[in-house]
């Protein structure tokens, strides 16, 4: 009953492990890519008042004009690109929806498409739904989990029709700054490649600040499909809510799927996201919480022996296990079990990680602090 390209498709590693948390009482998740905070209430007020304004029907398959307006302005801001809100701006149901309207817009069936690794579970899944092939790059804790020119040059010898680029990156938090992205950029644009930016962590950079990709040069914006959205830096995960920006025939493109697919994002979501690109000043209390959590748990996790790089953005960090010589899936079920901590197994997000985890810390310092503890008392049985 069920197509042999659906049965043969690998779950998601994220959601199979976290199958076996459900019911269980007392675990501290560091586990799922979700802000503890609750939306900022500006934010909440602004939704709960479009529902009393009766706000209940279907938009435009684009979105409402008002929030394209204000994506293609906070864009302008933040970054210095224009985009037309008429006709290159789209509004979608999360960027889940916008990287799935994106991969397939482009891919016809046998196209190969690049993936860097250790990378978010949905790219090669969503490569392999639309009947594309994925080439794998894969990236070392020594080079901070960035890719490796070299290594990118082999894998355009392939004539990809895309690369999938997540800045900052889920799960390890590395960040590419304005001249490792020129690097990335001087080996793609002599291709046909279109790069398939994933950005939702942009507003999450703990030092300095990121460029976008499409910002780089003239050439990288017609070439690249941004996408982005409120679930991460506005704590807005229920609001279902996302973005893309690309050139019009692009987005026209996602547009003709996305109307069959899914007709619009949801009305109140679209208002509440309105307001939500105002609330500047909420971002920053978060994000400056976020920081202090990456701070202590990252000293807190080298001094246990868990190395690794200081992440640079998003709320992740993905530590070695290799020196407790236990597998990442082993070490997160023992762990799981025995000291109700969950986190995720490193093979999620790649066969090659199997010497490391990936921790949130999107959670309370409190709960972080236990967390410790209970981490350290665990690893000394080993």
């Amino acid at each position: 009953m069920i197509s042999k390209h659906i049965k043969n498709l690998a779950p998601s590693g994220i959601r199979q492990f976290f199958d076996l948390v459900l019911g269980m009482p007392e675990v501290i998740s560091l586990g799922v890519g979700e802000p503890d905070f609750v939306t900022p209430w500006r934010i909440r007020e602004r939704a709960i008042t479009a529902l009393e304004e009766g706000m209940t029907s279907y938009t435009s398959n684009k979105g409402l004009f008002v929030l394209r307006e204000a994506v293609s302005n906070f864009m302008e801001k933040r970054h210095s690109l224009k985009y037309n809100p008429e006709e290159e701006v789209l509004i979608t149901v999360g960027v889940s929806e916008g990287l799935d309207l994106a991969i397939r817009s482009i891919i016809s069936k046998g196209d190969k498409v690049i993936v860097i690794s250790p990378h978010f579970v949905a790219y090669p899944a969503l490569v392999e739904i639309a009947g594309g092939s994925v080439i794998y790059v894969p990236t070392t804790q020594e080079n901070n989990f960035k890719i490796d020119i070299k290594k990118l040059k082999a894998a355009l010898k392939t004539n990809p029709k895309a690369i999938i680029l997540n800045n900052p990156s889920n799960p390890t938090g590395a960040a590419y700054d304005a001249k490792e992205l020129y690097r990335i950029w001087e080996q793609i644009k002599s291709k046909d490649t279109i790069v398939i930016s994933d950005e939702v962590y942009d507003e999450l950079i703990y030092e300095g600040k990121t460029k976008s990709f499409p910002s780089l040069d003239e050439g990288a914006r017609e070439r690249t499909i941004l996408l982005n959205g409120f679930s991460k830096a506005y704590a807005m995960t229920g609001f279902r809510l996302g973005y893309a920006c690309a050139n019009k025939q692009i987005i026209e493109a996602m547009t003709k799927i996305h109307s069959f697919a899914m007709m619009c994002a949801p009305i109140i979501s679209q208002v509440a996201a309105v307001e939500a690109l105002k609330a500047q000043k909420d971002v920053l209390e978060m994000r400056n919480e976020y920081k202090r959590r990456r701070n202590f748990i990252v000293k807190e996790l080298n001094r246990l022996g868990m190395n690794m790089p200081m992440p640079e953005g998003a709320f992740y960090c993905f530590p070695s296990v290799k020196k407790f010589k236990i597998s990442s899936l082993e070490l997160a079920k023992r762990l799981l079990f025995e000291e109700k901590v969950a986190l995720v197994p490193g093979t999620a997000f790649g066969k090659e990680y199997d010497s490391y985890v990936r921790i949130s810390y999107a959670n309370t310092l409190d709960n972080l602090r236990e967390a410790i503890i209970r981490i350290e008392r665990f690893l000394k049985k080993l």
